[in-house]
């Protein structure tokens, strides 16, 4: 695997590293001080701080702070990855077009880049997963409950894409929020929210009682998870959601 790694670049020398890395299709790794502004269906700044910027041949690119696994900001695979030196300071630009957006780094001081050629490891294979919990309810939907039928799976919301989208026995619309994993109240408040989004979507309105999905059943919420906490089934039970206990795998 070839790696080129420069401690300290000037901001012109940084330019030309990365350009030799885009041409090659390398993963790209900048740390050093720097602001970062997204420009698109919102628009958000932070102010000048040491990070770390993830440049990834597929066009993502990540933007890490010292807290946390979740980048602080992001663009997703397929944007377009570019740099400049503007005003003798180094400026990593990550667009894409649909949708517009636009994120900006600019660095103040670069500390360090590497570039590096990394291929192979792609096709991970992993057992017990969501999607294995997925695969199961759409092979045998009756494991949900009798009636069930699926209709989507990762359907677009305000929320975010709900795991599984299907309507129950009666035809009323049905949000399934898989988990492999024993879960706690943060759960509910996730199926919660998805629930919400698919019923302003439906012009079912609600009023702000986190409880008053149990009088207006129009959507319905299911948990799937392997099992639940005591708090979760009390929330799940005061919004008038329903948990059904289900390994992401059956039990040999």
């Amino acid at each position: 695997m070839t790696v080129t790694s420069v401690h300290d670049p000037s901001h012109r020398e940084a330019l030309w590293e990365l350009e030799d890395a885009f041409e090659r299709g390398d993963l790209i790794s900048v740390f050093g001080r720097c602001t970062v502004s997204y420009e698109g269906r919102a628009a958000s700044d932070l102010g000048a701080g040491d990070r770390l910027l993830v440049l990834k041949p597929d066009g993502a690119a990540l933007v890490h702070t010292d807290e946390g696994r979740q980048p602080v900001n992001w663009q997703p695979p397929g944007s377009e990855h570019r740099a400049a030196v503007r005003e003798g300071r180094l400026r990593v630009r990550s667009t894409r077009s649909n949708p517009d957006e636009t994120l900006t780094v600019r660095f103040a001081a670069v500390d360090q880049l590497s570039a590096m050629a990394v291929t192979g490891g792609r096709d991970l294979t992993l057992h017990g997963s969501e999607e294995d919990l997925r695969t199961r309810i759409l092979e045998r939907p009756d494991l949900v409950e009798p009636g069930f039928e699926p209709r989507e799976t990762e359907r677009p919301s305000s929320a975010g894409p709900m795991d599984v989208f299907g309507v129950d026995a009666d035809g009323t619309p049905v949000v399934v929020e898989l988990k492999r994993r024993r879960v706690g109240p943060d759960a509910v408040g996730q199926l919660a929210r998805y629930v919400r989004a698919l019923r302003e979507e439906l012009g079912i309105e609600a009023n702000d009682d986190e409880t008053d999905n149990a009088d207006s059943p129009e959507v319905r919420g299911i948990l799937v998870a392997p099992s639940v906490t005591d708090r979760t089934a009390e929330r799940l039970a005061e919004r008038g959601f329903d948990h059904v206990a289900l390994e992401p795998t059956p039990s040999e």
